[in-house]
């Protein structure tokens, strides 16, 4: 794409997500239907399923051609990144949503052929987008982001799951232990949303491709290293622990997993 296009796509998509905000908003100050998925903790509203059902029809209007995938499967059974490729996670922290009214996110990603085109991670409750992609640049609403300071693990905020870190798995409580100090947000969208502005040196969790799409293309667009905790190859379409951070500090997490 040319910037003509992808400034095009980037207002398109930025206004769709000011469409959501107005209504999620509005939705929080009336009665909603939570139900559960997995488990007890895995919250879904009919919040989300509007919000997904809202981005899914404006995709296939403007994008004909488009394979979805959102996390409540009113897209797509995507199999392969041929062609054009958008990843949904309406409504990213549910718990955050339903308990708090704030902290949780809206993403979506664009990836054509399996490559990353752009971006779009919303801070609902506080209508702020950061947006972009590697042709692009990576912008918090009209404010262009440079890439964050190369800081090591030891001297800065890690962003871990809270659930993994709970039952110690993969390294976490060592990890946390390394760090300067961490935090858990419950939210994939405003992790990532804190370490594209520069208020963490990384994140890591274990993840659905809903949940990263969208944070590692914006990641990598501003210099950001991303891969697997296991040192495995990141695969878009696959669940799995995924790693982003500056370079120092994802040298010292794969250090520390690999005593």
């Amino acid at each position: 794409m040319n910037t003509v296009q992808l400034t095009k796509l980037d207002k398109t998509v930025s206004g769709w997500m000011h469409d959501m905000q107005t209504h999620v908003m509005k939705r929080l100050t009336q009665k909603m239907t939570i139900e559960t998925k997995s488990n007890h903790r895995d919250l879904v509203t009919n919040v989300d399923r509007e919000t997904e059902q809202f981005y899914v029809e404006a995709i296939r209007t403007f994008d004909p051609q488009a394979k979805i995938l959102g996390e409540e499967g009113l897209g797509d059974r995507v199999t392969d990144m041929d062609g054009h490729v958008w990843f949904v996670d309406p409504i990213d922290g549910t718990m955050n949503f339903v308990k708090q009214h704030a902290e949780f996110a809206s993403m979506l990603a664009y990836y054509e052929d399996g490559q990353p085109v752009m971006a779009w991670i919303m801070d609902v409750a506080n209508n702020q987008i950061v947006h972009g992609g590697p042709e692009y640049g990576v912008f918090l609403d009209e404010q262009r982001l440079e890439k964050p300071n190369l800081e090591s693990l030891a001297d800065g905020l890690i962003v871990l799951s809270g659930a993994r870190l709970l039952y110690e798995q993969y390294g976490f409580p060592e990890i946390a232990k390394a760090a300067l100090g961490y935090r858990v947000y419950g939210s994939a969208g405003i992790s990532y949303l804190r370490l594209l502005t520069g208020r963490a040196v990384g994140y890591i969790s274990y993840m659905k491709p809903w949940d990263f799409a969208a944070g590692v293309l914006l990641s990598q667009a501003l210099g950001l290293t991303n891969g697997t905790i296991d040192g495995s190859t990141l695969n878009v379409l696959q669940s799995g622990v995924v790693l982003t951070a500056n370079e120092k500090a994802f040298d010292d997490i794969i250090q520390i997993q690999q005593k």
